[in-house]
């Protein structure tokens, strides 16, 4: 009788563990699910900011191309990730990178950097990130306008030993009271563009489009006669 209880009561407990995990499973996909498409609208959000409808007409982010893996260090990343092509009329006019600063002062930053085929910054935003709400949070453009300030910038504007913060006698503003987060955008944005500069013929090829010229900076021929 005690033998046959014991066995009820495993069956009970076994029927019971297979309802939960089903349950657990079934929760999981569904949540899966949502979370991947809030992702996907909080990326497509992003990516419109950079570049906003009116200078595209190709889908974004489906629009790809894989980064190859000796750039990974570069950006950041850990593994395979793609960029994003933006089109107009067919035509090729500018890229959106991820990149990730591993060295915010809570941990990983993670970003999107928009450049025009010239290797200007159209824009960056801020996807993910843990820094101290009313100090480092200063990164996402809800809470300051600070990481406007990369708009328009280049690989020569301003020169490579000013793409630092203030603080370390560049031209970026720091945070009052948070230096260690703008420090690690600024320096993955200026590697960001690096990165583009080396990989950009590979990208025209693969796109099958001639390369564009980069324009010569204001005044470098008066410069030059001077």
């Amino acid at each position: 009788m005690l033998k046959q209880s014991i066995q009820f009561n495993s069956m009970v407990l076994g029927i019971f563990a297979m309802v939960t995990a089903l349950l657990l499973a079934s929760t999981y996909l569904g949540t899966r699910d949502r979370i991947a498409q809030s992702e996907r609208e909080a990326a497509q959000k992003a990516l419109l900011e950079i570049f906003p409808q009116s200078l595209h007409d190709n889908d974004i982010l489906e629009d790809t191309l894989d980064i190859p893996d000796h750039y990974w260090p570069t950006l950041g990343l850990k593994g395979e990730q793609q960029l994003h092509v933006v089109r107009l009329a067919g035509k090729v006019v500018g890229f959106i990178i991820p990149a990730v600063a591993p060295d915010g002062y809570t941990g990983e930053i993670k970003l999107i950097i928009g450049v025009t085929v010239d290797g200007t910054i159209a824009g960056v935003r801020t996807l993910a990130h843990n820094e101290t709400p009313g100090l480092g949070d200063k990164v996402d453009i809800k809470k300051s306008d600070w990481i406007l300030s990369f708009n328009g910038k280049s690989l020569r504007l301003p020169e490579p030993d000013r793409w630092k913060v203030k603080k370390d006698k560049g031209d970026f503003d720091q945070f009052t009271g948070a230096t260690i987060t703008p420090r690690a955008v600024v320096s993955r944005v200026y590697n960001t563009l690096v990165y583009f500069k080396e990989d950009r013929q590979r990208l025209f090829k693969v796109l099958k489009q001639p390369l564009p010229p980069i324009p010569e900076p204001a005044g470098s021929e008066a410069t030059a006669h001077e």
